[in-house]
């Protein structure tokens, strides 16, 4: 079997938005450098994602220099969000913890609001390194993290995705696959390992970037949305409620760490144990 590699590595600047797939990352002790640094909030300040609006996979936001983000969608015009300043703060609700972030401003809610049909506001997290405590279970003193939903990053492997289309391609709906790697929304998708490998990960080594492996992600129905349609169906929820059931979660791919920061680049040496 060929040496597990770094197949790529993808950010995503708004939590739930389309990203992008740089050759390259900068990691961060809270993640991927501008990944996950903006989410969208309903008017109760709580966080919405594609569970509630599917339509978002068909935006996309792209990087800035300095921080700042620019956003495209059907039917609305490209829009440039410079990083708001700090002088003001609303209190967020992301899965139950509160973290305050700053409101990106009238203009780019209004473009979402107006896309989505639906009031929500643009926030921006300003300072990842005090503004949201990971989970205490999972953490180890001072870490913190984005947007995202637990962790940092999400490693995923190719030789999974692979066996995974295989079951899909095998059960009573086979039209329903394959799928491709988008759906599960990974940062770093290794290649070069034995299907579902990563589940007896402990630590993961990317160049010269260590990570110690968490626990397993658990899927929800955002992994049941075309990305390029926004159209919802079955899979692979589904399949993974056949194959890849752990107690009550439908697992695949698993949380990473940093334990230190640093570059990793597509084609690096990937080392686990």
């Amino acid at each position: 079997m060929p040496k597990p590699v770094l197949d790529s590595v993808h950010v995503y600047p708004v939590k739930s938005v389309a990203g992008s797939a740089p050759g390259e990352a900068l990691v961060e002790p809270w993640g991927l450098a501008e990944d996950r640094r903006w989410t969208l909030v309903d008017s109760s300040a709580k966080v919405v994602t594609q569970r509630q609006q599917p339509r978002l996979a068909l935006t996309r936001a792209e990087p800035l220099t300095g921080g700042g983000i620019r956003l495209t969608a059907p039917g609305q015009a490209p829009l440039t969000v410079a990083v708001p300043d700090p002088v003001d703060t609303v209190v967020t609700d992301v899965f139950g913890d509160k973290v305050e972030a700053v409101p990106a401003g009238e203009a780019v809610d209004a473009w979402f609001s107006d896309y989505l049909g639906a009031q929500v506001r643009l926030v921006h997290l300003d300072d990842p390194a005090v503004r949201r405590p990971m989970d205490p279970k999972f953490a180890r003193p001072g870490e913190t993290v984005h947007f995202g939903d637990a962790m940092p990053l999400l490693v995923a492997a190719l030789a999974s995705l692979d066996a995974l289309n295989s079951l899909i391609a095998q059960g009573d709906h086979p039209d329903d696959g394959p799928l491709p790697m988008n759906r599960f929304r990974p940062n770093v998708v290794v290649d070069g390992t034995a299907p579902w490998a990563e589940d007896d990960w402990t630590r993961v080594v990317i160049g010269e970037v260590a990570f110690r492996v968490t626990k397993p992600c658990g899927r929800c129905v955002i992994t049941t949305t075309d990305q390029r349609t926004a159209e919802r169906g079955k899979e692979p929820l589904r399949t993974l409620a056949r194959h890849r059931r752990f107690g009550d979660r439908l697992v695949f791919g698993q949380y990473l760490v940093p334990e230190r920061t640093g570059v990793i680049r597509v084609g690096d040496a990937v080392t686990v144990g």
